[in-house]
């Protein structure tokens, strides 16, 4: 792992999503998507929902699920505070591995802000249309 990597922590909002996190938590005490599911009292494909970043749950949800993952709910949201280890913290990833991760995290945050911009268009247009 890069020591930026380890600096900012494997889990943490430069690195991951929530979604991520999600994932890694439950994974961590082995409960599937479906075993948390049931847990929280939602469909399995709303746990998938999450951890892809499609949706995010309501407070409520939210705070049962740091209970069950047994983390915080600041660690979920954020990344901050204590959070659960990465893969196999003393492996050594490959130049090749850590520049496509690079990529990919420079990739995602494009992809963030176009949405948010896309979401800003479709705010005008409709104001327009209303105007019409």
């Amino acid at each position: 792992m890069s020591d930026e990597a380890k600096e900012q922590g494997w889990y943490s909002e430069e690195a991951a999503t929530f979604g991520d996190r999600v994932a890694a938590a439950r994974e961590k005490i082995g409960l599937s998507q479906g075993d948390l599911a049931r847990r929280l009292g939602v469909k399995d494909k709303t746990i998938l929902a999450w951890e892809n970043d499609v949706s995010e749950p309501r407070a409520n949800k939210l705070s049962m699920m740091s209970g069950v993952l047994n983390v915080s709910m600041r660690w979920l949201l954020t990344g901050e505070g204590e959070e659960v280890a990465g893969p196999d913290e003393g492996a050594v990833i490959p130049a090749e591995v850590n520049a496509l991760l690079a990529e990919l995290r420079e990739v995602r945050g494009q992809a963030t802000a176009l949405g948010e911009r896309i979401g800003r268009l479709e705010k005008r247009l409709r104001a327009s249309l209303k105007e019409i």
